[in-house]
């Protein structure tokens, strides 16, 4: 299960923003549109995705992870191909909403609840080793599609990225997943609990959307994944030119994710083994309030340590909060209903995505320095941490 869900995530690549980064100069050229037309492109259809994954979110509830995975998988890997013959804005602004739906969006989605269907004890440490599988995909996919694109050309490389998930993505759904998803509650999460004939982690009932959104709990999680999108997106999409203004050059900028994978692995193992000991609010807390430090120092950061420190911290937020939130749901509100409850928060992290670039951009634009836009960036994750603070667990029983 977490071989087909490794491999789902790191098919994921090339709709995430480091994958589409490497694109741009390209498009830009071939199609003769400006940079802002491109990212306009991305920034639309990534809005436009956003809109679709509640309903997936309950197509996976419906038809089941294996169903839903080589469904996406399928689609996915068809527009990666059909991408490959824009020839205008119109038609990239529609290759965009399939990209970013397919990759970023609903294969992100299905990766990551096949861990928490099928996967009843060590649930944090499975979806940890997942994630640090598609953290070190998305991270080393740009170096592979740069020389791609350099001998091969753009479209070449987005139809061979397509041919690569219909070949890996599908036949590890259809060969690897069972027919059959478990009942909640199958697996016990400890002897003590099979003598008891209790489950201590599961909850013994499934929440409904409607449910599950009049708690504090499912607001903190929704906000605090927008949060880290938002944040995290921006300080990635505009990392050259963020680093470059506090005197890296840009091999020193674009060498900088090297440190944020490393941390990034890191993170996606610890985060997920801490999510099977301590308190979800804790690890939410924690995690958020690194990302606030970590937003408010990137104005000041300089050439050497100070600049691998903010990489190590930038790769760890990214990371535990990925792994982090696959966990929390399926802990709080059962499994009934999650593909309908994590639809929603992927949502929110697809539009959050493709506002936080252009948040970004504008209050540089605004101050002329980067400085007060992450000031005040920092103020969201802060805010999720008093949330965090503020709020109890729902009662299982409810």
């Amino acid at each position: 299960m977490i071989g087909s869900a490794s491999v789902a995530m790191a098919m994921t690549a090339p709709g995430q923003t480091p994958a589409i980064s490497v694109f741009v100069d390209p498009l830009s050229t071939a199609l003769h549109v400006s940079r802002s037309s491109v990212a306009m492109a991305y920034s639309i259809g990534s809005l436009a995705g956003a809109l679709v994954l509640p309903l997936l979110g309950r197509l996976l509830d419906r038809f089941g992870p294996r169903r839903a995975m080589v469904a996406v998988a399928l689609c996915f890997g068809a527009i990666l191909v059909a991408a490959g013959t824009v020839t205008e804005f119109v038609g990239l602004s529609t290759a965009f909403v399939g990209i970013r739906l397919g990759g970023q969006g609903a294969l992100s989605l299905v990766a990551t609840t096949v861990v928490t269907v099928y996967v009843q004890r060590h649930r944090g440490l499975a979806m940890g080793v997942v994630s640090a599988i598609g953290t070190s995909a998305i991270s080393l996919a740009p170096l592979a599609l740069e020389r791609l694109i350099g001998e091969l050309g753009w479209r070449t490389a987005w139809q061979l990225e397509g041919w690569a998930v219909l070949a890996i993505a599908v036949p590890a759904a259809l060969f690897v997943l069972p027919r059959r998803v478990p009942a909640d509650g199958d697996v016990r999460t400890s002897e003590a609990d099979a003598e008891s004939g209790t489950s201590a982690r599961e909850p013994p009932v499934d929440w409904t959307l409607r449910e599950a959104s009049r708690t504090a709990v499912f607001w903190v999680v929704v906000s605090g994944a927008g949060a880290c999108s938002l944040i995290t997106t921006a300080l990635t999409f505009h990392q050259v030119s963020l680093l470059g203004e506090r005197g890296l050059g840009a091999a020193e900028a674009a060498a900088n994710f090297v440190p944020q994978l490393f941390a990034g692995l890191l993170a996606s193992f610890l985060v997920g083994w801490l999510a099977d000991h301590i308190s979800d609010r804790a690890l939410i807390s924690t995690v958020m309030a690194v990302l606030a430090l970590t937003t408010f120092t990137a104005g000041w950061v300089r050439p050497g340590w100070t600049a691998v420190a903010y990489g190590l911290a930038l790769g760890a937020c990214t990371a535990g909060v990925r792994t982090l939130r696959a966990v929390v749901f399926s802990d709080c509100f059962g499994q009934g209903h999650l593909g309908t409850l994590r639809g929603v928060v992927h949502s929110v992290i697809i539009g959050t995505s493709a506002l936080g670039p252009v948040v970004l951009a504008l209050g540089r634009a605004w101050s002329n320095s980067y400085r007060a836009a992450l000031v005040a960036l920092c103020a969201l994750p802060i805010l999720v941490v008093v949330a965090a603070c503020l709020t109890k667990p729902p009662p299982r029983g409810a």
